[in-house]
């Protein structure tokens, strides 16, 4: 069984800062308002593992980093009773400051038809407040690393 979300937007920003605060996991619930604890166990990367708590009644999940694409892609996958949840995270450069962002949420095994009954529609729900954060959190460090030029 498998079961695919996929949450995307368009958002404002330079390349290199939304690249630099979404693979600084540790930082998310700094400034990600569905993230309540994330933890990186080693330097991002290809193998590095940590574990991730959601806001609210969702559970904690350890995961694997999977595949890294500087400034284009990265993927973590969480292992599922008798399966995987693979979060594939995309950046398309667009050009004049514009960059388009796709999360795909990729169920397989049993667990699928519960994500899809129990948590699709408020991961959906979320996904535009979440990148929305995304894009402000970018824009500060930005600002900052101009500053400080």
């Amino acid at each position: 069984m498998r079961y695919q979300i996929d949450c995307e937007q368009t958002i404002s920003g330079d390349l290199d800062s939304v690249w630099a605060t979404w693979t600084d996991m540790a930082s998310f619930p700094n400034w990600d308002p569905r993230e309540e604890e994330m933890r990186l166990d080693a330097p991002f990367g290809v193998g590095a593992t940590g574990f991730s708590k959601q806001r609210g009644v969702r559970p904690g999940s350890n995961f694997r980093v999977t595949l890294v694409e500087p400034k284009t892609r990265w993927v973590n996958q969480v292992p599922l009773p008798g399966g995987t949840l693979t979060m594939d995270h995309l950046l398309t450069d667009l050009g004049a400051g514009k960059i388009h962002l796709l999360k795909r949420y990729i169920v397989e095994g049993p667990m699928a038809l519960a994500f899809r009954l129990f948590y699709a529609r408020g991961i959906r729900a979320e996904a535009p407040e979440t990148f929305g954060a995304l894009e402000k959190e970018a824009q500060r460090r930005h600002e900052d690393t101009v500053r400080h030029r």
